[in-house]
């Protein structure tokens, strides 16, 4: 609101403090202003001197449609030298492979 009022070309000593306490109290300013998150951290590769020293697992889903088997989630192994995936389909999250 602030800039709307200074292009209008009303200006008075404590309008920045009154604009941020009107701001902080109006319910459809919190609703639609953007959300504040932790600034991004710098990212890192990931690397492996030979195939297999490091593999990543992560569980995915769950996913619709399901599989053909019904299966809802599925395991993928990726290898972090070669980049090759393998994946299978899971029942649950859960489910011990």
């Amino acid at each position: 609101p602030r800039q709307a009022i200074v292009r209008a070309g009303y200006y008075w000593p404590t309008m920045q403090r009154d604009c941020h306490q009107f701001v902080k109290k109006c319910i459809k300013c919190q609703l639609h202003a953007p959300s504040i998150h932790a600034p991004a951290a710098y990212l890192h590769s990931v690397s492996s001197p030979w195939p297999f020293l490091h593999v990543a697992f992560d569980v995915v889903g769950p996913i619709n449609p399901p599989a053909s088997n019904g299966h809802r989630y599925f395991l993928a192994a990726t290898d972090y030298f070669t980049k090759w995936v393998e994946a299978i389909t899971l029942k649950t999250s859960k489910d011990n492979t």
